[in-house]
């Protein structure tokens, strides 16, 4: 699978993934369990999916910036190692659980999720724009979703590709 195809199946996919519970439940094979720091309770809280493979039982993604982290010791405090390894991630700075946030303040953070996920963090490429005006009543955002200026000529359907196999994304709840 290309990087691009990993990164859009993971954005659908961690999109999920807004909910504490979903994230643990991920941690069930996971082999850090007692007297250590890296617990999947802990890990899940940093907002850590385990995401393994045959060769790295250890690997842990956060679901919001798809930062993969492996090698894990039992002294390694996962939120010291996500901040270390990815300090802009959005998810380490939120001042309020996902339940708590406001229908802006929810798609904002996706917004901004995407354009980490296609390394662009400071403009929108304006290649898809969609005018959530509608569903969020009088509030008007803006939500512009497409691969970084100057990348190579992928369009969003392209690499956020919609097929019946695709799991259907759930909004969560927040409060309006």
């Amino acid at each position: 699978m290309s990087n691009a195809e990993v990164i859009a199946s993971r954005l659908l996919t961690f999109n999920q993934m807004y909910s504490y519970e979903k994230r643990l439940q991920t941690f069930s094979e996971w082999p850090f369990r007692e007297d250590c720091q890296c617990t999947p309770e802990l890990m899940a809280k940093a907002g850590f999916v385990h995401c393994p493979s045959e060769n790295e039982p250890d690997v842990a993604c956060c679901f919001y910036c798809l930062r993969e982290l492996e090698g894990w010791e039992p002294e390694d405090n996962p939120w010291s190692e996500h901040a270390k390894r990815s300090p802009n991630c959005a998810f380490l700075h939120m001042e309020k659980t996902f339940d708590k946030l406001t229908a802006i303040e929810y798609f904002q953070l996706e917004q901004e999720r995407l354009h980490v996920a296609y390394g662009q963090t400071d403009r929108c490429s304006q290649q898809k724009v969609y005018n959530l005006r509608a569903p969020l009543g009088r509030a008007h955002l803006l939500l512009c979703v497409g691969p970084p200026l100057g990348s190579p000529h992928l369009t969003p359907e392209e690499a956020l590709p919609h097929t019946p196999a695709s799991p259907p994304l759930s909004i969560p709840s927040f409060h309006t």
